[in-house]
């Protein structure tokens, strides 16, 4: 060393720095690089992601790996620093050189190249896996003398670092992920994305057509009336019974009976003959699980049922579906919910609308962990039938009865509290 000038030392200990740097940076590039988009990348042939993700398999190899190389060059580092400062300075430079060694280290080689690695970490990270790969065999003797070590240290708290690192996400966690990613993707995409995911957290009482509201086939009325009944349904799939929709007996697909009628060869004995099986729900059942009961029983509805049998409610495919992609029709949603917008900023809302359908179409927060209407919801704070008139607060929102029958809510105003000022 005696034999080496000033700026040679000086040339040697910045190269070491910046070799510290990359050791530091890439460190922190590799640890924190997104797994799932360089298992994108690599799927794509990025050689880089594949060699990232190889080494990222056995964190404990790759941390001894750096952390082996990193040791060496700072301790090589910190010589060099003692040689200049004993040469310039004496043993005065003994006291003064750790100081500004320590300095440089920390602004030079770890927290500026971390930094910069937590931003952008592909930058790094890709580029330094084919470093890793390269002197990962040489070094390879010291690496796994220093983790049989650490390792059997690490097998006293019951951690096992010869197993692979597996990344997965819960529900709640890819939903963060979503939202983050939302500037990345359409509006519709991401809400889509949500959807789905939310479709675990809702049962099929939440969105199923009400037993009262159900429009089906009895068989037992006048042959005329059934006709009429088919002829002038909405749905395209409707219950058959006898009398009570708790005696359902199938499903008729109109579509099917419409080709018989234009035939003129449709009567109750034809009929019959198109009736599929009925397909009962439980009720509870969340719309993730039903959803896949539909493809694996090739239905499009169901008939909801309680814990005695008794039918509660209908569910189609396509309730479903609009869970997932929002409303099919092109009419205004709030409009076919019966949501009406008041000239006040209120809105007049019937009784038997969703509740989880009007905080997703007016993006409100009423409460949703009890009855799954707005009438419901309005009997169980007032626990009487309210006459016409009748105001009450729930939460946020204020509700003023409309219209109602001897047994339920069929109308009621309601607005957020906030919004009165703009009435």
């Amino acid at each position: 060393m005696n034999e080496l000038s000033i700026s040679t030392l000086f040339i040697t200990l910045a190269v070491l720095i910046l070799l510290s740097g990359f050791f530091s940076g890439s460190e922190t590039a590799l640890m924190t690089l997104n797994r799932y988009r360089a298992k994108s990348l690599a799927d794509k042939g990025h050689k880089g992601a594949k060699l990232a993700l190889k080494l990222l398999k056995r964190p404990d190899r790759l941390l001894g790996l750096i952390l082996l190389g990193n040791n060496i060059i700072n301790i090589f580092a910190a010589t060099i620093a003692t040689i200049i400062a004993l040469r310039l300075y004496g043993e005065v430079g003994l006291v003064v050189a750790p100081f500004v060694l320590t300095f440089i280290i920390l602004v030079f080689a770890e927290v500026t190249p971390k930094t910069l690695a937590a931003l952008k970490p592909e930058k790094l990270a890709f580029p330094a896996a084919f470093v890793y790969t390269l002197i990962a065999a040489p070094l390879y003797p010291f690496v796994w003398s220093v983790n049989i070590f650490s390792n059997g240290m690490l097998r006293l708290f019951g951690v096992h670092a010869d197993r692979e690192v597996k990344h997965e996400l819960n529900a709640d966690e890819l939903r963060a992920v979503v939202i983050e990613a939302e500037h990345f993707m359409p509006q519709a995409h991401s809400d889509m994305l949500l959807g789905i995911l939310d479709l675990e957290q809702v049962s099929v009482e939440d969105i199923m057509i009400p037993r009262n509201e159900i429009t089906g086939i009895d068989l037992n009325d006048d042959w005329n009336d059934i006709v009429h009944q088919i002829t002038h349904s909405q749905r395209t799939r409707v219950p058959v019974f006898h009398d009570s929709i708790d005696n359902a007996i199938g499903v008729l697909h109109l579509r099917k009976v419409l080709n018989l009628f234009s035939r003129d060869e449709l009567n109750l004995k034809t009929l019959k003959r198109l009736i599929a099986s009925a397909y009962f729900i439980p009720a509870g059942t969340s719309l993730t699980r039903q959803l896949l009961s539909f493809k694996d029983n090739r239905r499009r509805s169901g008939l909801v049922v309680d814990e005695y049998g008794s039918i509660q409610g209908l569910v189609t495919l396509e309730d479903i579906l609009e869970e997932i992609v929002g409303q099919f029709t092109t009419d205004s949603p709030t409009r076919k919910l019966g949501i009406h917008k008041q000239d006040d900023n209120s809105y007049q809302i019937d009784g038997n609308t969703h509740i989880r359908e009007i905080n997703r179409a007016l993006n409100w927060s009423l409460p949703t962990d009890g009855p799954k209407t707005l009438n419901g919801l309005i009997l169980e704070h007032m626990e009487i039938i309210p006459q016409n008139g009748t105001s009450l607060m729930i939460g946020d929102y204020t509700i003023e009865i409309t219209r109602t029958t001897n047994n339920a809510v069929q109308t009621a105003k309601v607005r957020k509290a906030m919004d009165k000022s703009n009435g």
